[in-house]
């Protein structure tokens, strides 16, 4: 088995012992120019054997095995099995089953981990703009965005004791860690991408600036953290929305569609040991 590359960001976070969490950078592959190095998206124009090869030593480094979903920017959360293949679409995923990786690629969207403060369950979702504000594939009006169908599933999967308070147990137990995504000085959208928010929740005005002829910069990491705190979960790490963690502003780091217009893939990855 190989080792985690120093150059990835493994989670600074309570995890329990069990529980195991990375988010890969561009660097450690064997993909060439423009995908260099660590592409692990098999939809962006790579080399297949180049993007099996980098699949192949990200399971190796993680000793668990990562399942690549079919993301769409939508809303649905698959339950993983060991029988799950590949490309099964969905935009999150949840899992109890040790050693099967909850794994989203992103490349200027949000990657977001969940697990319990005992380890029961993991989950991974993949938050751009629409299935974080619920607009996305087979979204219907008014309905809950990605987070909140994976917490759902998540919750189902990591029950607490059963009192009274379970819900608000649950909701305390859960841990949340953001990844790298495009920045709030970087994330240029239009008025159609405020509505959305708004509509949900007024207070999301708060994370979207001006920046002239009818365009916003909007703090998406900012948004989700809203969305999660809606929902009770109070315990959120990673992403503070700084330059750091941009991915558009460290092109040495992270692969971004948004600034490359041709891009790798990169991955935030979750699992249970």
């Amino acid at each position: 088995m190989q080792t985690l590359s120093t150059s990835w960001r493994v989670p600074d976070w309570p995890a329990p012992p069990n529980v195991h969490a990375v988010c890969t950078t561009r660097t450690g592959g064997v993909s060439q120019p423009p995908y260099d190095s660590l592409n692990l998206g098999d939809h962006v124009g790579d080399a297949s054997a180049d993007v099996a090869r980098n699949r192949a030593a990200l399971q190796s480094a993680l000793g668990a095995r990562p399942v690549f979903l079919q993301q769409v920017h939508g809303t649905l959360a698959v339950k993983l099995s060991a029988a799950t293949p590949d490309g099964t679409q969905g935009d999150a995923a949840v899992t109890t089953v040790r050693g099967l990786a909850c794994t989203i690629m992103v490349a200027d969207c949000l990657p977001v981990l969940f697990t319990d403060t005992q380890g029961r369950a993991v989950a991974a979702a993949h938050a751009g703009w629409r299935g974080l504000a619920g607009t996305g594939a087979g979204a219907k009006p008014g309905a809950r965005g990605v987070l909140e169908s994976v917490f759902e599933s998540f919750s189902a999967l990591a029950p607490v004791k059963r009192s009274k308070f379970a819900i608000e147990n649950i909701e305390n137990e859960t841990l949340v860690w953001l990844g790298p995504c495009i920045g709030p000085q970087a994330f240029e959208v239009g008025a159609e991408v405020r509505a959305a928010f708004v509509a949900h929740d007024p207070r999301a005005a708060s994370l979207f600036q001006p920046h002239g002829d009818g365009k916003y910069l909007a703090d998406l990491a900012g948004l989700a953290r809203q969305r999660l705190h809606a929902m009770g979960i109070t315990r959120i790490y990673g992403n503070d929305s700084t330059a750091p963690w941009c991915t558009v502003g460290n092109p040495s780091r992270f692969f971004s569609h948004r600034r490359d217009r041709v891009s790798g893939r990169f991955a935030a990855c979750i699992w249970r040991g």
